[in-house]
């Protein structure tokens, strides 16, 4: 049996550059008002150290996502760390329908990472591009898991086309 494996992490350079162009100015504040307070109170120092360590935990969370996507004989398993603690298994018997497909991650689901929608896209699981699985399941939800490896997907998929009707 095939078995079909992907990571991917936030590698975009946009985002790179919008985390350090979003985190100089704050930083930059902060240092300069430690460097230039007369009067150091607890409160100014504790509140500078509050924000540095929020915007460091925001790089921290955005560098640790990881999305892991395996495809085998028994479903499609997913997985976005820190998120999820374990994978996400959807097996065959749950989907009705699966196919690989293009989407607009900001018009369709708001964007990118865990995304619900109260609309009838359902929810999307992606770090980057604008290809994804898309699951339709037999209780009516979807799922759309985002890829970067569509052709080695449609393969995999193929092999377990008796599972499930493939469009």
């Amino acid at each position: 049996m095939k078995v079909f494996k992907e990571e991917q992490r936030f590698t975009q350079t946009w985002l790179h550059i919008l985390l350090v162009l979003g985190s100089i100015i704050p930083i930059y504040s902060i240092v300069t008002g430690w460097m230039s307070a007369i009067d150091k109170s607890l409160t100014a120092n504790s509140s500078s150290l509050i924000s540095l360590t929020a915007i460091l935990l925001v790089h921290v969370l955005i560098y640790s996502c990881v999305l892991k996507t395996k495809i085998d004989e028994h479903g499609i398993h997913y997985q976005l760390f820190p998120f999820h603690s374990k994978l996400k298994t959807k097996k065959w018997k749950e989907i009705k329908n699966i196919y690989v497909r293009q989407y607009n991650p900001i018009a369709e689901y708001g964007g990118w990472g865990i995304r619900y929608t109260l609309s009838k896209k359902g929810i999307a699981v992606n770090i980057k591009g604008n290809i994804g699985i898309q699951l339709e399941l037999v209780n009516g939800e979807k799922l759309l898991i985002g890829t970067q490896k569509k052709d080695d997907v449609e393969l995999v998929l193929h092999t377990y086309e008796n599972k499930i009707k493939i469009l």
